[in-house]
């Protein structure tokens, strides 16, 4: 039997210990998102429907995008033991210059509509971090102002081959000039994919007033007030506006876009070239050829084609044809820092986030940014930890198992 006693007063003072309150309510809801998905749940709850689904859907039943998660959580790690892993190092070299972590921010449009600081806040926390950042052609922040946020960090810029192939030109000599170092030259955009949620919605660029924006506003005010008290949205590549994201892509995009054009760009362009929007084996192999600095495996979010190619499933492959030739980088589907150990393991030398650094800008601006990276960084060095690698160098296929879910049928039976 286990004797008992009166509560002793003293020892329970002892146990009541109570949390310091934070009266920030930006650091206070950012300090409790603990994952990517819980900065998504902030963002979802304070920022229009229109604005969020443009951020978080992608095209017609969005199966690129949900195949492209579940591959990632469809792995397996193999730890080793008795490795001393007291500290890790996480950084890296890709396209010729350093990197604090294994990941950088990819290009996104139109971005200060998902949170009025925009570009600025995801180049200011990129050079915070010491990470790269990446400019779209679509952004809503000059090339030069980019500069401004990050002067001594990597920016790198998301170059359109548009119908008028003037402005491409002109943004390609701007970035040249303001010291961008890395051009994306995007290869998966002929015309718009179908963007459901964005049709439904009746979002246009800029933002209309209906009575549906009004009704959804209300709970929202302050994105309202950030949007209607800020400067006016100006994009790097169009001078005029109106209409829904996919008319304003079709009508600026060029479907006869070639290698010619590859070829052109590579001779104006100083620095490293990557093509991004890489989907299959035999264009790897022939861009290798062609002597791109390096190929970014990616669906372009599962934004474009749906039921495209998985960039996480196409990796092994590639690296193993082409991946002692150029240096190959992946995205689209990445929400954890696993996800980003497990590309470095099989073969990736970096890796680039979209979503997961907006759902942080729409959290809580540029504060959000920086804790989506710190989210990502806990997570990368904590899975290196627990699979007992000390560096990224050390991380090998025999890390990882890819778990087979989708199988293809084979021909013929």
């Amino acid at each position: 039997m286990v004797k008992r006693q009166l509560p002793n007063p003293a020892e329970i003072l002892e146990l009541m210990k109570f949390k310091k309150p934070e009266f920030n309510a930006k650091k206070r809801r950012l300090d409790q998102a603990l994952t990517i998905y819980d900065l998504r749940a902030i963002a979802k709850r304070r920022t229009p429907s229109a604005a969020f689904d443009y951020t978080d859907g992608s095209a017609e039943g969005e199966l690129s995008l949900a195949r492209a998660r579940q591959a990632f959580e469809d792995i397996e790690f193999h730890p080793s033991i008795l490795r001393d892993v007291s500290t890790v190092d996480t950084s890296t070299t890709i396209f010729g210059g350093p990197s604090a972590l294994p990941f950088g921010i990819a290009p996104t449009g139109f971005t200060r509509l998902m949170q009025t600081e925009g570009e600025v806040a995801g180049a200011g926390a990129a050079a915070a971090a010491g990470i790269p950042f990446t400019l779209s052609t679509l952004g809503t922040t000059s090339i030069e102002n980019v500069k401004a946020t990050n002067p001594q960090g990597r920016n790198w810029f998301q170059l359109y081959v548009m119908r008028q192939r003037e402005i491409s030109y002109g943004l390609v000599e701007r970035a040249a000039a303001a010291g961008f170092d890395t051009l994306m030259f995007t290869v998966d955009t002929p015309v718009a994919g179908a963007r459901l949620r964005d049709q439904r919605n009746g979002f246009s660029i800029p933002p209309a007033l209906s009575l549906g924006t009004i009704v959804d506003a209300l709970p929202r005010p302050w994105w309202w007030w950030d949007f209607l008290t800020t400067p006016k949205l100006e994009f790097a590549s169009l001078s005029s506006t109106g209409g829904t994201v996919g008319e304003l892509i079709d009508s600026a995009m060029d479907p006869t876009i070639s290698f010619e054009d590859l070829k052109l760009i590579r001779n104006m362009w100083p620095g490293k070239l990557v093509v991004k929007g890489v989907q299959n084996l035999e264009d790897s192999q022939r861009l290798t050829d062609l002597g791109v600095d390096g190929i970014i495996l990616s669906n372009h979010g599962g934004r474009q084609l749906d039921r495209a190619p998985v960039p996480f499933h196409l990796l092994p492959e590639v690296v193993r044809e082409v991946g002692k030739d150029t240096e190959i980088v992946i995205d689209t589907g990445i929400m954890n820092g696993a996800d980003i150990v497990a590309s470095i393991a099989l073969g990736a030398k970096f890796t680039l986030i979209g979503r997961a650094y907006l759902y942080g800008l729409m959290a809580g601006g540029r504060a959000g940014v920086d804790r989506t990276i710190q989210i990502l960084s806990d997570q990368v060095v904590r899975t290196m930890k627990l699979l007992e690698v000390a560096s990224l160098e050390e991380l090998e296929p025999r890390h990882v198992t890819q778990l087979q879910r989708l199988i293809p049928r084979q021909s013929g039976n």
